[in-house]
């Protein structure tokens, strides 16, 4: 743009040109966008923890329908049954509407899942509506990032793509302090029931991803959407558009099937990663510990109560899930994931001792330690091993292999989650809960070494560079997938 200033004696004429174009993208919508998409997973976050407060209602002999605990272990687990399940075809579901119109549609089985518990009259309409609310959520856990991943610009890449997690913990919050002012499990669907609504009306206003779009052949509305999350005035809108278009290409012409996930050494360790990284999360009892805050808690004789003390462990979560959209750029994925399996190992072993010996000796004095046990252990999950396996979800895999890839592990992730919850009840008859929880911690010992042995840094790394890293050149380049 050119500007002419006039002096004070004309005809001299200063004559000024700037330039309207930046190097660097335009932010502010890209985060936008991510946490109305992601509040999604708030309202997974409410699904998940529901059981907390609502199971103690239920359990109740004045209660319609009253449950039984075994009925209890079903009510909890058949959330995570029906996300393996609503995981596995949301990938293509995605490629077909569109990421934007699947998160939008799969908000609706989770609204009506809260109607259904809500004037449901007996336990089956509650096993109903339980799957029916999982079969969204695990498609949602695939649709929501990849929806942030292909409107991210790499600067911030790492740290919209901790939102999901964050959204899961606000969500998570969220549920503990409606559980705990609301007395009713009926009332407390319906209040939850407001949150997919919340979404849609929010998110409905936001565009498709420019990925999604070029690959659909709306090149125009491709490039407007690229503009709409980058700014008009960012100079690399072309060649960002370059590499979507080369992208897809390379994508259409190698179309990924399960098999071919095992065709490539590199990329069969990168599932092995993946998958790893799934197993250890679930596995250190995380959903147990969500699901069953109530129980666990009214189980410490701690004079707080129960509710109090979900509530303040929802809010070190959230906290604690903040702070990690800060570190995950700055220290590298490897070493909070190292660090966190480490811390979560000492806190379930200290959580664990704590039950066993309160069995024969009165630890009046330590009654605070189960608290403060399972706020560090949801800390560090939230920093490390809670948002990061996702992250690297979509950092290890080639564009050609990500789509089946990321479906596999999404479904590997919600399978491990049902067998830990449906199994909780059962491992707490055959070891307590100081056993239930030592063995939660000797699980996170193996994921320590787990890290450390296979697990790569992808902190800044381009997709050959993470492949490289995975297998030192094992596998050509033109083998990959």
């Amino acid at each position: 743009m050119v500007q002419v200033l006039q002096s004070d004696n004309p005809p001299n004429y200063l004559t000024i040109t700037t330039e309207k174009t930046q190097n660097e993208p335009r932010k502010i919508l890209q985060f936008v966008a991510s946490t109305l998409a992601t509040l999604s997973a708030l309202a997974m976050g409410l699904c998940l923890t529901w059981t907390s407060p609502a199971l103690p209602m239920l359990e109740e002999a004045t209660t319609y329908p009253p449950i039984t605990k075994n009925q209890g272990a079903w009510i909890g687990s058949l959330l995570t049954l029906g996300a393996f399940c609503g995981a596995i075809p949301a990938g293509t579901v995605a490629n077909f509407i569109g990421r934007k119109r699947s998160l939008l549609f799969f908000a609706l089985p989770l609204f009506i899942s809260w109607m259904i518990i809500a004037y449901g009259n007996c336990v089956g309409a509650l096993y109903a509506a339980r799957f029916l609310a999982g079969l969204a959520i695990g498609a949602i856990s695939v649709a929501a990032p990849m929806y942030v991943t292909e409107i991210a610009h790499t600067s911030i890449r790492g740290t919209l793509g901790t939102f999901f997690q964050v959204q899961i913990t606000v969500g998570v919050f969220l549920g503990y302090v409606l559980g705990g002012t609301i007395d009713s499990f009926q009332y407390l669907a319906l209040a939850s029931s407001v949150f997919p609504i919340v979404f849609v009306l929010g998110f409905a206003l936001m565009p498709e991803t420019p990925a999604f779009l070029y690959a659909t052949g709306r090149t125009n509305a491709a490039r407007k959407s690229l503009i709409f999350f980058r700014g008009r005035d960012y100079n690399l809108l072309d060649e960002e558009l370059q590499k979507i278009a080369e992208d897809i290409k390379e994508s259409t012409a190698n179309k990924s099937k399960l098999s071919d996930l095992f065709r490539c050494r590199v990329t069969l360790k990168g599932l092995v990663v993946s998958l790893g990284l799934m197993a250890f999360q679930q596995l250190s009892g995380v959903n147990a510990v969500l699901f069953y805050a109530g129980n666990i808690f009214a189980e410490t004789g701690n004079s707080m109560s129960a509710d109090t003390c979900a509530i303040l462990v929802g809010a070190v979560q959230v906290i604690a899930t903040l702070l990690s959209t800060l570190l995950i750029d700055k220290t590298g994925r490897k070493i909070l994931l190292f660090v966190s399996s480490s811390i979560m190992c000492v806190s379930l072993l200290a959580l664990g001792g704590y039950f066993h010996l309160k069995q024969t000796q009165d630890l009046a004095f330590l009654s605070a330690l189960p608290l403060v046990s399972l706020a560090i252990f949801i800390v560090v999950f939230s920093i490390g091993m809670g948002p990061i396996p996702w992250l690297m979800m979509g950092e290890i895999f080639t564009a050609k292999s990500q789509g089946v890839a990321t479906s596999v592990s999404a479904a590997f992730n919600w399978i491990m989650a049902f067998t830990v919850t449906n199994q909780y009840q059962n491992l707490n008859d055959l070891l307590g809960v100081g056993g239930t929880f030592m063995a939660f911690g000797a699980v996170c010992a193996l994921g320590v070494v787990f890290i450390a042995l296979l697990v790569p840094e992808t902190k800044g790394k381009d997709i050959e560079q993470v492949q490289e890293a995975l297998m030192r050149n094992n596998c050509t380049k033109t083998s990959r997938v």
